[in-house]
């Protein structure tokens, strides 16, 4: 039967319906066959319809994720140790850029674009960034062929919090650095939406001064890549906090996970920032908190694995969760 023929007074019956499925949407542990490594400061990335868990401290084999079997497997260890980063997907290989190695506080940014091939399991090094550019703990993202690295820190956790901009032609292998961001952050991972390039969550790391968790930042920057201008979101992340993953969809900038000073136990927190209406809304929370990994969306649902349980980097999880239907 078509949606014509219907009666009228069942078209209600099918829109509360849709709306009380929205509202009892929640996040679930989805049980596997086989787990992946526990990690975190890492990558949770869809690739080609197989979910990839790469990176994170200490070096360890990628992890992956069979959607069409609900089966983990395994692929090759990095060439070094890579975390602190926000990967993209570039014609079906996992690009991280603005990534950090070795050992806490005084981490240091990876010299070289790092890739991942999943056809052929095995990882390369890519172009080089800029000496003077180097950092970690940046946001990546890809938007007309270009890939844009945003903020990040210079010294691991110590200092050097930066509010840098560059970009990275991924035809032509050429890097330009455009206007600074508003401020400074790192800890973070950044979005596009229709041109823009969104910066929200992440905080100034700042072990000198034994702040390292405490310094959040609350605003949301917004960069326009047609006209080379940042603005400032009129309304503030609800809950500031660092160790965030994020994505675009439905034409909203997701905030999800964290850590901060405030609490012990990771946040188990994710909101959405709508362009249009310019402002911010709960969506459900995870099952456990978590900060330091990813989420992506993957045919109707929200998915994310792995992180730490707690701020810093203890537990370590394993756990992938699914939020179906997508509120």
């Amino acid at each position: 039967m078509s949606f014509r023929r219907l009666p009228f007074f069942v078209f209600p019956l099918i829109l509360a319906a849709v709306a009380q499925a929205a509202a009892e949407a929640q996040w679930r542990i989805v049980e596997t066959q086989g787990a992946p490594h526990p990690r975190h400061e890492a990558a949770f990335v869809e690739c080609d319809g197989k979910f990839y868990l790469l990176g994170g401290r200490r070096i360890q084999p990628v992890d992956i994720y069979d959607p069409a079997t609900n089966t983990w497997t395994h692929g090759k260890k990095p060439p070094v140790e890579i975390h602190h980063f926000q990967p993209v997907v570039w014609r079906s290989r996992i690009i991280m850029a603005g990534a950090m190695t070795g050992k806490y506080p005084h981490e240091t940014g990876l010299p070289r674009l790092v890739i991942y091939d999943p056809q052929l399991d095995e990882w390369t090094f890519g172009a080089e960034i800029p000496e003077n550019r180097r950092r970690g703990g940046a946001g990546a993202v890809i938007a007309d062929g270009k890939l844009y690295l945003v903020s990040g820190i210079i010294n691991g956790h110590w200092d050097g919090h930066v509010t840098w901009l560059d970009a990275f032609d991924l035809e032509t292998g050429e890097w330009t650095q455009l206007p600074d961001a508003p401020r400074p952050r790192d800890h973070f991972q950044a979005s596009v939406i229709d041109g823009k390039i969104y910066a929200g969550g992440g905080r100034r790391s700042s072990a000198k001064t034994k702040e390292t968790f405490s310094l959040v930042e609350p605003a949301l920057d917004i960069y326009d890549i047609s006209t080379g201008e940042w603005s400032t979101a009129p309304a503030d992340l609800p809950s500031p906090r660092a160790g965030t993953f994020s994505l675009a969809i439905a034409g909203r900038y997701l905030v999800a996970g964290g850590e901060s000073h405030r609490q012990k136990v990771a946040y188990n927190l994710v909101h959405a920032y709508d362009p249009l209406a310019e402002e911010w809304s709960a969506l459900p929370q995870f099952a456990l908190g978590r900060h330091g990994t990813g989420v992506f969306f993957y045919r109707g649902a929200l998915y994310t694995c792995s992180g730490s349980g707690n701020r810093g980097g203890r537990p370590e999880l394993d756990s992938l969760e699914m939020l179906r239907p997508f509120p």
